[in-house]
C-alpha cells in the first residue's frame, strides 16, 4: 500500500515570498490534527526569492482533495492569491515508504 504525495511549487510576486511562506504555515498548522496528512513541509532556495516548495504526504488523494474544501484552507487560499504568480505540480508521487510515513 502506498501514500499520496505532491511536490509543488509556487511563484508570487517580487518580495512576496515570506508572505506566501507565512501562510503555508497557517496551512500546515490548520493541518495538525487531521491525521489523513503526514507530512506538510514548506520549503525555500536561496537563489530563488519568488518560489516556495511544498511537500506533501497524504494517506489517499481523497483526503487531499477533502482538505481543499475546509474552511481554513478555503480561507488561506483567498489570502494567498493576490500574490501567488504561478503554481505549477512538479510531480505526483506514490510514497512506498521511507523515516516520517507509516504505512
Amino acid at each position: 500500500m502506498s501514500k499520496f504525495g505532491l511536490f509543488g511549487k509556487f511563484s508570487v510576486l517580487d518580495g512576496e515570498r515570506d508572505t506566501l511562506v507565512n501562510i503555508l504555515l497557517e496551512a500546515a498548522e490548520a493541518l495538525g490534527d487531521l491525521k489523513e496528512c503526514e507530512i506538510y513541509t514548506v520549503s525555500t532556495v536561496e537563489d530563488e526569492p519568488n518560489t516556495v516548495y511544498v511537500y506533501e504526504v497524504w494517506q489517499n488523494e481523497n483526503a487531499h482533495q477533502a482538505s481543499l474544501k475546509l474552511e481554513a484552507t478555503q480561507t488561506l487560499i483567498t489570502k494567498a492569491k493576490p500574490i501567488i504568480t504561478g503554481m505549477e505540480r512538479i510531480n505526483t508521487l506514490n510514497i512506498i515508504g521511507g523515516k516520517g510515513v507509516s504505512l
